[in-house]
């Protein structure tokens, strides 16, 4: 099952709704889009499917002094255990990704999310309930944040979302889909209305809130959660700016930081970038752009990255590169890609092996490895050779 982390602080649990596994991405807390991405995505199983499942998983034990502690409990990367027996090489450069929706969760803490997520939900359903009172339709008959709304002329409903300076979802026959979030207030509700019934009948706030509280069917009673949330004291004790400030203090005191040393172990997680670069991140230029928005729209991002493949592809002396592998795995995933299709190309579908040295990573049942080799080259045929 696919699930949404905000909409799961309202809604019952796949375990509870019946799901062996669980998936999705965790942007909803506290990352902003960043025209689509970087985002750490999360993933959950039963317990008996436990080793299935890819990466690390951390148990609770005891130290030494009786003291509870955090182990490994679990590996099943090919570092750590039998290669034929590994199912993961997944690389970890999401992780600042999910320490700030892990930090947003902390903060808020299980009331302070209740209270978001009720809040965008109620805002949706005052949304639904003055559209239907101007006659429009909503083709969904449940929902948390998103409307699909049936229009009648899609294109002058598209020119005044335009001229507002608002995106909507468009993919959708003879409809628009809109999504809200924490950041949307009553103004943009008011300025959603207008531009779906084109004209600015003002929204009765109170009396829809009042209807929305005793009357929403938006999300089918059977479907509310009923269980706890995030009952760990960790997300129940740091909830004002001085007590969280401290608390992640604590814990970087505790990690080992290119302040303190080198780090010796891998570059793929930002252990190379300095302050100077990293600072741009936050800034809304970067952050807020949604990936779905039109390219008129992201031209300063595509020149950005034009720009660095360009110089990319001067120096390496390739003809192209993609800009799209999000860590050292996905690289080395559609290198692999590139290269098949490569032989494919040239009707030599059979050349699927691969030769590593023993000390390589890599999961696939058709490699070949090399307890030590080493490459000379060939005068005579003009290529490397393999010895």
């Amino acid at each position: 099952m696919a699930a949404d982390f905000m909409a799961l602080v309202l809604l019952a649990s796949p375990g509870e709704q019946g799901a062996d596994i669980v998936f999705g991405s965790s942007q909803r807390f506290g990352v902003p889009m960043g025209y689509g991405g970087p985002h750490a995505a999360f993933f959950a199983s039963r317990d008996e499917h436990k080793r299935a499942m890819p990466g690390r998983i951390i148990g609770v034990s005891r130290d030494v002094s009786g003291n509870q502690a955090l182990r490994m409990a679990m590996q099943t990367r090919e570092q750590h255990i039998r290669r034929e027996k590994a199912n993961s090489n997944i690389c970890t450069s999401q992780v600042l990704l999910a320490n700030i929706a892990g930090m947003y969760a902390v903060y808020h803490g299980p009331q302070g999310l209740k209270k978001i997520a009720e809040r965008i939900h109620r805002l949706t359903d005052i949304l639904a309930a003055a559209l239907q009172q101007q006659g429009l339709s909503v083709r969904n008959r449940h929902w948390f944040d998103t409307l699909m709304v049936e229009v009648k002329d899609k294109a002058a409903v598209l020119k005044r979302a335009a001229d507002h300076q608002v995106n909507l979802r468009t993919d959708l026959p003879q409809a628009v889909g809109i999504t809200l979030d924490e950041t949307t207030g009553r103004e943009d509700l008011q300025v959603l209305l207008t531009i779906l019934t084109g004209n600015d009948a003002p929204i009765d706030f109170d009396a829809l809130d009042a209807q929305a509280a005793t009357e929403s069917a938006s999300v089918p009673a059977a479907l509310y959660r009923t269980e706890a949330i995030l009952t760990h004291p960790v997300f129940n004790r740091y909830h004002s700016e001085t007590e969280m400030m401290r608390y992640m203090h604590r814990l970087e005191s505790k990690d080992l930081a290119l302040n303190q040393a080198m780090i010796p172990l891998g570059s793929c997680t930002m252990k190379l970038n300095a302050v100077a670069e990293m600072l741009p991140v936050t800034w809304p230029e970067f952050s807020e752009l949604h990936p779905f928005c039109p390219t008129s729209q992201a031209e300063g991002y595509l020149e950005m990255i034009a720009t660095l493949s360009r110089w990319l592809v001067r120096l390496t002396g390739y003809d192209a590169l993609c800009m799209q592998p999000n860590s050292g795995a996905q690289g080395e995933y559609a290198g692999l890609l590139a290269i098949r299709r490569y032989h494919e190309s040239r009707q030599q579908p059979e050349r699927n092996i691969c030769l590593i040295p023993a000390s390589a990573t890599g999961l696939t049942r058709r490699l070949h490895r090399w307890q030590a080799c080493r490459w000379s080259w060939s005068p005579v045929t003009n290529r490397a050779i393999l010895t």
